[in-house]
């Protein structure tokens, strides 16, 4: 065999490679955006049965567990828009579920705190959600939860790379 046919078949190899490569990153691409339009699909409709939009549930959440917390990174956390933020802020707010709470040291800093009547609410309707969330996900026992969650967490990462 001629060094050159050698060096066509190793090219062939890797062309080989590559497509299942190609093919296999497509298959999880499919796979995996069925799964997030499943698992948000029924996490959505629950929020939802506790009238609330999901931002409006997430924006309480996020102030529920982490405590009061500055608008301008509310956003960046629960991944909506600045004015999405303020919108569903406003409407919480006339809810009387959370308060805008200014910044005693920096007076461009505003912070959004979840109110009793919303911790109440949050007290009440986060383990019914919890709960829904567990069943949701119960088509993976606990190790290949994990095992799931360090996946797509490395899948992320390798993105911020690029």
């Amino acid at each position: 065999m001629t060094e050159r046919s050698k060096e066509d078949q190793k090219d062939i190899r890797n062309m080989s490679q590559n497509t299942a490569d190609e093919a296999a990153a497509l298959k999880l691409f499919v796979v995996l955006s069925k799964a997030y339009k499943n698992v948000m699909d029924r996490a959505v409709k629950d929020m939802k049965k506790h009238n609330l939009s999901p931002s409006e549930f997430t924006i309480l959440e996020v102030l529920y567990n982490k405590g009061r917390f500055p608008l301008q990174q509310i956003g960046e956390k629960i991944l909506i828009t600045s004015g999405s933020v303020t919108y569903n802020i406003d409407k919480l707010e006339k809810r009387e579920l959370l308060r805008r709470v200014p910044s005693p040291s920096d007076r461009r800093v505003i912070y959004a705190e979840i109110t009793d009547q919303g911790r109440e609410l949050f007290d009440r309707i986060f383990p019914e959600h919890a709960a829904e969330v567990q069943q949701i996900m119960s088509g993976l026992n606990a190790e290949e939860t994990l095992t799931a969650s360090e996946l797509l967490k490395k899948l992320g990462k390798g993105m911020e790379r690029e």
